[in-house]
């Protein structure tokens, strides 16, 4: 069952982020931290953040934003790929009137 959670500020964003976890703490059975399908509604963003002892890859499904990739902005759009290795950053904001739909993976190293 898909669990669904509303996350107010989340990493220090505006507004608010949308998680619809695909999969439970079972079934990622310790190799995932994550794997959801993430909704960023527009004025909204997901603050930066950095990781540690994991790795984190968005799949953009809709919508447009700003990516900050470990201190470099660029736009991102559907069928657009990011990775966060361990030890790096980023963030996400949503630049449209759309929403802003992406998968994300957070793979433990």
């Amino acid at each position: 069952m898909i669990k669904t959670e509303v996350v107010e500020h989340m990493a220090g964003g505006e507004g608010h982020v949308i998680i619809s976890h695909l999969l439970d703490e079972k079934q990622l059975n310790g190799k995932c931290g994550l794997y959801a399908e993430v909704t960023i509604e527009p004025g909204c963003s997901l603050g930066y953040h950095e990781h540690h002892n994991e790795s984190e890859t968005y799949y953009i499904l809709e919508g447009e934003g700003d990516y900050n990739d470990n201190g470099t902005v660029r736009h991102v759009s559907a069928g657009d790929v990011t990775f966060t290795p361990n030890g790096c950053g980023h963030g996400l904001k949503n630049t449209t009137n759309e929403d802003l739909v992406f998968m994300a993976l957070i793979i433990y190293d």
